[in-house]
């Protein structure tokens, strides 16, 4: 866990965690009811296992979710709310943070009618002017965007892995299902059986918060927020370049 920045604990292991609680409680159970073994041994192994292989699973299908949201809601937020025919932001803002680009990335300001006639052309000026943003606002001065970031992320990533852990959930209820009906007559006193029941509920329950609560929706909120605050942190920038030099103090010379 030391090894890990805040971006990749709260916006990949969180989701891998929340995913595949079921499966971690299912597992937690079996290793607590079993004398050490070598199935329990590889029980305790698969724990972190799982959630590592989550994690990377959540990564790899988010970062494909993203390339397939952005294509239909029209492109990269960071991008469009650049544009002359965006509102995001005012003219006179916009005007300002293209300046900025164009002094860091040394390529000319298109125009209004430019961008019209070629989209992308002014799309790979605003895409390169927000590539260079996100190199220089790593640090504790951007706190703001950096949560906006893991925010994003870890929505992006826990709908990657929605689909798997729906089913996994029902892969879960099923087992435990049959195991309870072999048993017969349900008997609230018997551990496994308890056991199993509490597993099958917080599968439903974990299943109804995946169906519902995580959506497509939510990661482009998220993503339009992140973009926002991506775009605004020219104003630091901008500001700094704008703020007059401090006067350097006189020089006295001591009289002989």
């Amino acid at each position: 866990m030391k090894g890990l920045d805040s971006y990749a604990l709260k916006a990949r292991y969180y989701p891998a965690l929340l995913a595949t609680i079921p499966a971690l409680v299912a597992l937690a159970i079996l290793i607590s009811r079993a004398k050490f073994s070598l199935t329990t041994g590889i029980a305790s192994l698969a724990i972190p296992v799982l959630v590592f292989a989550a994690a990377d699973i959540a990564r790899r299908v988010g970062k494909r979710l993203e390339e397939k949201i952005y294509a239909e809601s029209g492109g990269k937020p960071s991008v469009t709310m650049m544009r002359y025919s965006d509102v995001t932001f005012d003219a006179a803002s916009k005007e300002a943070y293209r300046a900025f680009y164009a002094s860091k990335i040394n390529q000319p300001i298109p125009t209004e009618e430019a961008e019209k006639a070629n989209v992308k052309a002014g799309d790979a000026f605003y895409d390169r002017g927000g590539a260079w943003l996100r190199e220089n606002t790593r640090g504790k001065k951007f706190g703001v965007l950096l949560a906006e970031n893991i925010t994003y992320g870890y929505r992006r990533n826990l709908l990657g892995l929605k689909w798997p852990s729906l089913l996994t959930n029902a892969a879960l209820i099923s087992l435990c299902g049959y195991f309870l009906y072999k048993k017969g007559e349900l008997n609230t006193d018997d551990e496994t059986t308890i056991a199993l029941l509490i597993v099958v509920a917080l599968a439903v329950v974990h299943s109804l918060f995946m169906a519902f609560s995580v959506s497509k929706q939510s990661v482009i909120e998220a993503s339009r927020q992140y973009a926002r605050q991506l775009i605004l942190s020219c104003e630091m920038f901008i500001g700094k370049q704008a703020a007059p030099a401090k006067p350097s103090k006189p020089k006295t010379t001591k009289a002989k």
